[in-house]
């Protein structure tokens, strides 16, 4: 079978990745697995053939039951720990001063499943890597009960024994941004990429699909969870992601590097250029001059061309408080972190909208629309946001696919113009401005009604 432009795309992602590692109301959420207090008993005791570990998918039922054979083969997560055990990992260990990569906290945080002792079973094993219960949660008070219940409450029974809820795109962006990004407690920090490991990149609706599938989402899967569709979880993908990346900005612990703040918040690829390129190129929604040190707001960006679709007041005040955030960082201190507290409520705001909003035809259009529009603006001159825009392009056009929007042999079509949307961010030191814009113009021609 070919693969797509997109796939093979969010296969050199997840490469990097690789290399790197990592329902209701969105103020609701349970803590993610790591940090609950179940304790997780290990991959081994989901791996019967008999409940997840079969060789092939079963006829009928709820579950494939291979859903454990599916991680271990195919899953790049399955892998993370032993990513600690080769050279270039012993290489970061060695130049910030740890003993061992695959002993240290700071790796095994996201490269396992490295919950307290206390909290391990009997076959427990770090060396599992990312695991079952790294995403599910720990399977001490669930484990028995998901095994006898085969009704259309079985889900929410599973849920309530504290079984995580990984079908809602709220808690999921919560789940995959805590290692894809950090959360209170870890952090792929700028003294890591210094040291060897490379930037993250994270789009919450593209990584999902590269996850090799472990599930289907038929008419049982809808009776059962919520199916959020591609571009609601793109949005709100973008929401969290910003509003953890603030969260991060707001922490004392976080948020500093003794005399610096972290970098890792901010855009590297506006300072990590060749000086003699003479290769600034203004922003004028910023109303940043050459050489600022500029936060990263790739996600604000996407945020705001969503909203422009779905709240457009909201999109308003989330363009007016990125700006006074880049122009508080040339301010103060104190100014920085009020301007970071208020985006950040904004954004929280805009988990709440998205969260209930359901994209129709007219909303895809707008929004691809909206993108192109972004682009021709002059948003898109960092890497980072082309790199955002061409995932999110990707997700709109799933989502224009499977709500009918576009044909197959329209999408098909498409697929080719989009390859060079793909190409023009794949290598993000040979990043060009134009290129990207060019690739845009296209595909939106090759996607008009």
């Amino acid at each position: 079978m070919a693969i797509s432009a997109r796939q093979q795309f969010s296969i050199g992602l997840a490469c990097g990745w690789l290399a790197a590692v990592a329902p209701g109301s969105a103020q609701d959420f349970p803590p993610v697995p790591h940090h609950g207090s179940a304790s997780h008993l290990g991959v081994a005791s989901c791996a019967s053939a008999a409940c997840h570990g079969a060789a092939t998918p079963a006829q009928g039922g709820t579950v494939r039951q291979n859903e454990y054979t599916t991680w271990q083969t195919d899953d790049r997560h399955a892998k993370a720990y032993n990513l600690l055990l080769e050279e270039r990992s012993r290489e970061i260990a060695r130049k910030l001063g740890l003993e061992e990569a695959h002993t240290a906290k700071i790796c095994l945080d996201c490269h396992a499943d490295n919950v307290p002792e206390e909290r391990r079973g009997p076959e427990f094993q770090l060396a599992d890597g990312v695991g079952c219960e790294s995403c599910h949660g720990g399977a001490q008070d669930w484990i028995r009960l998901h095994t006898i219940s085969d009704d259309q409450n079985s889900h929410r029974r599973n849920l309530d024994a504290g079984l995580y809820p990984t079908a809602d795109p709220v808690t999921r962006a919560k789940l995959c941004l805590s290692c894809h990004l950090g959360d209170e407690t870890k952090l792929v920090t700028h003294r890591l990429m210094g040291a060897g490991h490379p930037r993250l990149t994270f789009e919450l609706d593209t990584f999902t699909t590269i996850q090799p599938a472990h599930f289907a989402i038929d008419d049982d899967y809808r009776v059962r969870k919520p199916v959020a569709g591609a571009a609601k979880t793109w949005a709100v993908g973008q929401a969290v992601a910003l509003v953890q990346i603030l969260d991060g900005v707001l922490n004392p612990e976080l948020g500093r590097d003794g005399l610096f703040p972290e970098l890792t918040f901010f855009d590297c690829h506006a300072c990590h250029k060749p000086i003699s390129a003479g290769s600034w190129r203004e922003r004028a929604s910023l109303g940043l001059g050459p050489g600022a040190v500029r936060f990263n707001d790739a996600n604000l960006i996407m945020l705001r061309v969503a909203a422009g679709v779905v709240a457009p007041e909201l999109a308003k005040e989330l363009e007016w408080r990125g700006r006074a955030l880049h122009q508080a960082s040339r301010a103060s201190e104190a100014e920085w972190m009020a301007a970071a507290n208020e985006l950040r409520a904004t954004a929280q705001q805009a988990v709440e909208v998205f969260a209930q909003h359901t994209f129709g035809e007219q909303d895809l259009r707008a929004l691809l629309d909206a993108l192109v529009k972004e682009g021709e603006r002059g948003e898109y001159i960092d890497y980072v946001a082309g790199e955002q825009t061409t995932m999110a392009i990707g997700s709109i056009l799933t989502a224009m696919l499977d709500t009918g929007s576009l044909s197959e042999a329209e999408y098909a079509q498409i697929e080719q113009v989009m390859a060079d949307l793909y190409a023009a961010v794949a290598k993000d030191e040979q990043y060009r401005p134009s290129a990207h814009l060019g690739a845009l113009r296209r595909l939106k021609a090759a996607a008009a009604p």
